[in-house]
């Protein structure tokens, strides 16, 4: 019985330097944004962006492919410095932020792409639909001590289709083609703080 018992604080002692390797990072709203772009009549490109991100990190510092992120963005504060243009993508027509108002992300693995690059793999969730997107990310940075904090940051790149998820509306111009792109350009940059442990 005893030599169980040593076998298993033996095991148990051997997992502690793994577990201690990942760490858990928080996303600082104030220094994180998610910018989308769409074409407009297909003669322009229209910007605009969400706030208040919020999510976390899970961060394998021995090996980073085993580190997974969930991320929840805010749908209602869609912002493309048109107040009625806001309106319109809150509405029932686009986002319908009175029935789904957070989007979400959560990552299923990740994949070296070089140096200081990452393929993330995971589920995106826009108006209650989920599917699977693959983000290219730059980072994350080094970790970066700054007073009582620590932080890291990462900006991620994606495509999606908007109508994969239900984004629908849209309006034929006379001379052929819509007045909103199908194709929605994605672009999150994110800075993450270090959680007490």
């Amino acid at each position: 019985m005893r030599s169980i018992l040593r076998a298993a604080v033996l095991l148990i002692a051997a997992t502690l330097p793994c577990s201690a390797q990942v760490t858990t990072w928080q996303t600082d709203p104030a220094h994180s944004a998610a910018q989308f772009m769409v074409r407009h009549m297909m003669i322009s490109n229209v910007r605009g962006e969400f706030h208040n991100i919020t999510g976390t990190l899970q961060f394998d510092e021995k090996d980073i492919t085993k580190s997974s992120i969930e991320v929840t963005i805010d749908a209602t504060t869609v912002d493309t410095r048109e107040e009625r243009r806001n309106t319109h993508l809150k509405s029932a027509d686009f986002l319908d932020v009175a029935n789904f108002p957070t989007m979400t992300f959560k990552s299923k693995s990740v994949a070296r792409a070089g140096e200081g690059r990452l393929k993330v793999t995971g589920d995106l969730t826009i108006r209650g639909v989920t599917k699977e997107v693959v983000l290219d990310v730059d980072g994350p940075t080094p970790a970066l001590k700054m007073g009582n904090s620590t932080r890291r940051g990462v900006s991620a790149t994606t495509k999606i289709n908007r109508k994969d998820f239900g984004v629908s509306w849209s309006r034929a111009l006379d001379g052929g083609g819509m007045v909103v792109s199908d194709e929605v350009n994605i672009t999150l940059d994110v800075e993450f703080l270090l959680k007490s442990q």
